[in-house]
C-alpha cells in the first residue's frame, strides 16, 4: 500500500493531474471529515478542503517521505481551517474565566454517547473559538501553551473555551437522551 502510495504522490510530483485526481479521491473523504469538525457547516467544510488540497499539491515536493503523508496533508487542513477563522474574526473567551461555574464535563462521557456523525454535528454548533480549541486538544492532542500560542489567546483562555465547550458538549447530550428516551415512551 505504502509502496503505491509513493509513486502515486511521484506522479503527482511531476504534474500528473489524473494521479492528483487520484490522490484527492483516495483522501479527501477522511479529510472532510477532518475539515467539518472545524467549520461551521459543510459549504465552509467544501472550501476549507478545496484551499486545503490546493496547498498540498502546490507543497508536495516539500513532503519529505519519512512520516505519514496522511497525517501530513492532515496538518494542511487543519492550519486551513484555523486561517480561515482568523481572517473572518478575532478568537476570543465568549465568557469571562471567573464567571465561569459549570459542572466539568468529562471527553470520555462526551464520545461514549455519540457516533462520529453526532459529534461532529454538535462540535459544528459550538462558538468558533470553543470549537477551535475543543478540536485542537481533544482531536490533535494539542497542550494548552500551543493552543494559546496558535490561537493568540491566554493559556487561561484556552483552558477556558475547552472547558465551555465541553459542558456546551455535554449539556446537548442529555438533551438528545432526554428526547430520545420521550420518543421511546
Amino acid at each position: 500500500m505504502q509502496e503505491q502510495l509513493n509513486k502515486l504522490l511521484h506522479r503527482c510530483i511531476k504534474g500528473e493531474r489524473h494521479s492528483q485526481k487520484d490522490l484527492y479521491v483516495l483522501l479527501a473523504p477522511k479529510m472532510f471529515v477532518v475539515c467539518l469538525r472545524y467549520s461551521r457547516n459543510r459549504e465552509d467544510a467544501e472550501e476549507v478542503l478545496q484551499e486545503g488540497f490546493i496547498k498540498a499539491f502546490e507543497h508536495l515536493t516539500e513532503f519529505s517521505f519519512n512520516g505519514s503523508f496522511e497525517g501530513w496533508v492532515r496538518r494542511i487542513m487543519v492550519n486551513c481551517a484555523l486561517d480561515k477563522y482568523r481572517r473572518k474574526a478575532q478568537l476570543h473567551a465568549v465568557v469571562n474565566i471567573e464567571d465561569l461555574k459549570t459542572e466539568q464535563a468529562d471527553t470520555e462521557v462526551i464520545y461514549a454517547h455519540l457516533d462520529v456523525k453526532e459529534m461532529v454535528k454538535l462540535v459544528q454548533l459550538l462558538p468558533p473559538a470553543y470549537r477551535m480549541v475543543f478540536n485542537l486538544y481533544v482531536f490533535e492532542g494539542m497542550k494548552h501553551r500551543e493552543i494559546a500560542e496558535l490561537l493568540g489567546v491566554s493559556e487561561g483562555t484556552s483552558k477556558s473555551n475547552l472547558s465551555d465547550a465541553k459542558a456546551i458538549l455535554q449539556k446537548a447530550i442529555k438533551k438528545n437522551e432526554r428526547i430520545a428516551q420521550q420518543n421511546f415512551m
